[in-house]
C-alpha cells in the first residue's frame, strides 16, 4: 500500500538552470525507478536559511509530494544524502491530502519601502 510524502530539499542556491533541471529529473526518475506516484514539485525559490550550513546562508527550496513506501524513502533520502549540491533535506509521511502552504514571498532586497505622503500642511 503507498502512502502520501512530502519532501522539501534545499539545494545550493548558487546552481544553473541545467543542474537544477537534472537534480529534479533525477528526483522524479527515483520516484519512478522505485514505482512510487509522482504527484507535485514546486520551486520556492531561493530564501535565507535560519543558520549557516556548509558556508551557505541562503538556499533554494524545493517541495516534493509523491506516494510510495518506505524502500522509496529510504532510496531518495540516500540519494539525496549523497548528492552535494543538496543542503538539507526531509520527508514526512503525511495522514491525508493537504494543500501545500503556499511559499512566502521575500520582499525584494533592492525594493525599499516607500515613505508614506507627508499630509498638505494647513494654514491654521
Amino acid at each position: 500500500m503507498n502512502r502520501m510524502y512530502e519532501t522539501i530539499y534545499i539545494v545550493q542556491p548558487d546552481l544553473g538552470d541545467e543542474e537544477l533541471k537534472g537534480l529534479c529529473a533525477k528526483v522524479q526518475e527515483i520516484i519512478a525507478s522505485m514505482k512510487g506516484d509522482f504527484r507535485k514539485l514546486e520551486d520556492w525559490g531561493v530564501r535565507k536559511l535560519s543558520y549557516p550550513i556548509n558556508k551557505f546562508i541562503r538556499g533554494r527550496y524545493y517541495y516534493l509530494r509523491f506516494d510510495g513506501d518506505a524502500p522509496l524513502i529510504a532510496e531518495l533520502e540516500r540519494r539525496l544524502r549523497l548528492d552535494d549540491k543538496v543542503i538539507r533535506y526531509q520527508s514526512v509521511k503525511i495522514e491525508k491530502e493537504t494543500a501545500a502552504p503556499a511559499p512566502a514571498v521575500e520582499p525584494e532586497p533592492a525594493a525599499a519601502p516607500e515613505a508614506p505622503e507627508a499630509a498638505p500642511a494647513s494654514d491654521e
